[in-house]
């Protein structure tokens, strides 16, 4: 039970102190299973909740709190799905996914503990290194943690995540020199490929990024780094040794979506190219606002093609908030535009409602009513 003390921190400090709390619930449901014929993940995967709160900084500290509010999580690479259970405790919606052929007991860890805790955490089986696609979503928040330098293919995944979640907490192990000890250049991007059995006997490892090297493959794969904790051996590591071990973590705000961060509700086409959206004339979303720190502006960065003003020669914008007029915007040249308006103050969950005075019809060469192209949204 959370106690006086626990109930007065938030976010992610918080989440910690109650992860500590949990292991016991987990440890009663283990020691409720006998001889469950296989053998349990052996590393704490509870313990990298205290990495992520020695990672996050300033307002990210409250992107994960201990009120999950039917949010929607992932835990890629799962091992017996500890993590995924906690947070469902707190309220959270999960999806656990881990592939049976490399999962230290086949995935039989996280099945039991589910059925022992009676959990109804979405246990899903997905092979990473084949072509996949992510389970359910889109979702607020990703775990990934310890499981990239496994993939044959991290590029892949690492862009397949970012098209489905809007944050992630990712954790790596990364190299500051080469076997043997020479150190690498600290202005390239390298990745270290390892043979079958030069990394812990596991033919399961293969590319070990230096720092540089990881974060050009999070820009290469539409993630913003937001927060960076490098732990372990953080002046010798290299890709082989056990003893020279160290890990990057990383909190990751996904720029392929930029549309993400809000609920969108009618009137928008599919994302194309990095995320960036058709409307058609009349287009809706909502902004939840949770905690002290609310919104006080939405900015919304739009495109306007040349087409739209074929007929009249401006192009019109009138929309709502919760159904209080916004002051009407009118647009007389075609291009990039950033049309910034004020929120309520009073409000936690907004609804913006936005309605075009014309639109582009459908036509030979696209059957869509077409209004605008939305970039991204951002309220601040």
């Amino acid at each position: 039970m959370q106690n006086a003390a626990d109930s007065a921190k938030q976010g992610i400090e918080a989440v910690r102190d109650l992860a500590e709390q949990y292991r016991e619930v987990l440890c009663r449901a283990r020691l409720g299973i006998r001889n469950p014929g296989f053998e349990w993940y052996p590393y704490d995967t509870l313990s990298s909740l205290t990495h992520c709160n020695q990672l996050l900084r300033g307002a990210h500290r409250a992107i994960l709190g201990p009120d999950g509010g039917g949010r929607k999580v992932l835990d890629l690479g799962c091992a017996d799905g500890e993590l995924g259970f906690f947070l469902e405790s707190l309220g959270y919606q999960v999806t656990a996914v881990d592939h049976g052929v490399y999962n230290h007991n086949g995935m039989r860890g996280a099945r039991a503990l589910k059925a022992a805790l009676g959990s109804s955490v979405e246990l899903v089986e997905l092979d990473l290194d084949r072509p996949f696609q992510l389970p359910g979503g889109p979702y607020d928040l990703a775990f990934f943690l310890g499981t990239l330098y496994h993939l044959r293919n991290p590029f892949h995944v690492l862009e397949e995540l970012a098209k489905r979640s809007a944050f992630c907490f990712l954790s790596t192990r990364i190299a500051r020199r080469f076997p043997g000890g020479a150190p690498m250049p600290k202005d390239v991007a390298l990745a270290y490929l390892l043979d079958e059995t030069e990394l812990n006997n596991d033919e399961s490892n293969y590319f070990v990024f230096s720092e540089p090297g990881l974060r050009l493959a999070l820009k290469r794969t539409y993630w913003d780094v937001l927060d960076f904790l490098p732990v372990g051996d953080t002046r010798r590591s290299d890709p082989v040794r056990a003893d020279r071990d160290e890990r990057a973590f990383c909190f990751l705000r996904s720029r392929f979506d930029r549309l993400a961060n809000v609920e969108l509700l009618d009137g928008w086409h599919r994302a194309e190219g990095t995320g960036w959206r058709w409307t058609g004339r009349e287009f809706s979303f909502r902004i939840r606002s949770t905690g002290a720190a609310r919104p006080r502006t939405v900015a919304i960065d739009l495109f306007l093609p040349d087409e739209l003003f074929a007929a009249n020669g401006t192009v019109a914008l009138s929309g709502t908030v919760n159904g209080s007029e916004l002051e009407p915007a009118e647009f007389r040249r075609a291009g990039a535009h950033v049309l910034v308006r004020p929120l309520p103050r009073d409000a936690e969950d907004m609804v913006v409602r936005f309605r075009l005075a014309s639109a582009l019809a459908a036509d030979a060469h696209d059957s869509r009513e077409r209004g605008v192209v939305v970039v991204s949204i951002s309220a601040e």
